[in-house]
């Protein structure tokens, strides 16, 4: 996937101007209708490039990228929104919580929670696209995580072109306290339970997510050596939903259980 040549003029104003709706959205907190189709862009490639537009903002403002997320690798979300294939956005340092965080509500607009497998990168990939065997050697552990996703998009009625365009629907994330060995456990038969307010919310398995949490993270890795960029040691992946999302509110507390791995929680304020 190669994107488009962002020098050009009129590139630039139509492309910056998607960028600006979805920043203001999320800026005021106020949803917008979909940016695929107010704004005329169907294509992937345009999709990220708004993404990376609003990316250089953040970061020009002093954020720092700490990771990657795989987005849409569950069958029941792809589902739920209406959407056929994988995306991937950015994650920086303004999104990560720990376990057992309170987190603010008031900077979402109409926020989900995932549960998902968070992998630590121990060293770079970078420079071609690597075999799978290089890419499990770069990987340092496991994680439990929760992903709190956000759209822009009234509604959640959303395209893929859309999701993309709002860096993959980013919110922010929770990691868990114990790192696991990632040849400890069998990530694809491994159960998950995630509980909102005592309540059995959402339950699914690693192999939703893509066949394998890995190779949606392998999936990941394999893009962005296309682009060019790599994976940096340090970086975290979030390697997708194991099962539905699940809204939430302010007073929400939410935990989750994935077999073999320590439980993970948070709550909302």
């Amino acid at each position: 996937m190669n994107l488009p040549d962002n020098t050009s003029p009129s590139f630039s104003s139509e492309l910056q101007a998607v960028a600006d709706a979805l920043y203001n959205a999320r800026s005021n907190k106020v949803a917008i209708p979909r940016v695929s189709e107010r704004y005329n862009i169907s294509s992937l490639e345009e999709a990220y490039a708004v993404a990376k537009l609003n990316s250089d903002r953040h970061c020009a403002k002093g954020a720092r990228i700490v990771g990657k997320k795989v987005g849409l690798t569950s069958q029941a979300v792809q589902q739920q929104l209406g959407v056929d294939q994988p995306d991937f956005g950015l994650l920086f340092d303004d999104m990560e919580y720990l376990n057992g965080a309170d987190i603010p509500v008031n900077r979402f607009l109409q926020p989900k929670i995932e549960a998902e497998i968070a992998f630590v990168v121990g060293r770079d990939l970078r420079g071609h696209k690597p075999s799978y065997s290089e890419f499990l050697a770069a990987l340092t552990f496991a994680l439990p995580a929760l992903e709190i996703v956000d759209s822009a998009i009234e509604n959640w009625s959303l395209t893929l072109v859309d999701t993309v365009a709002d860096n993959a629907s980013c919110g922010v994330y929770v990691l868990g306290d114990q790192p696991v060995s990632i040849g400890e456990i069998s990530m694809a038969d491994l159960g998950m339970q995630l509980h909102r307010n005592g309540k059995l919310a959402s339950q699914g398995c690693g192999v939703a997510c893509l066949g394998h949490p890995l190779r949606a993270a392998y999936w990941l890795a394999c893009i962005m050596a296309e682009q060019g960029e790599g994976l940096a040691a340090g970086e975290v992946i979030l390697s997708g939903a194991l099962g539905p999302m699940v809204p939430i509110h302010a007073g929400d507390h939410v935990s989750l259980s994935i077999a073999g791995m320590a439980q993970v929680n948070c709550q909302f304020v």
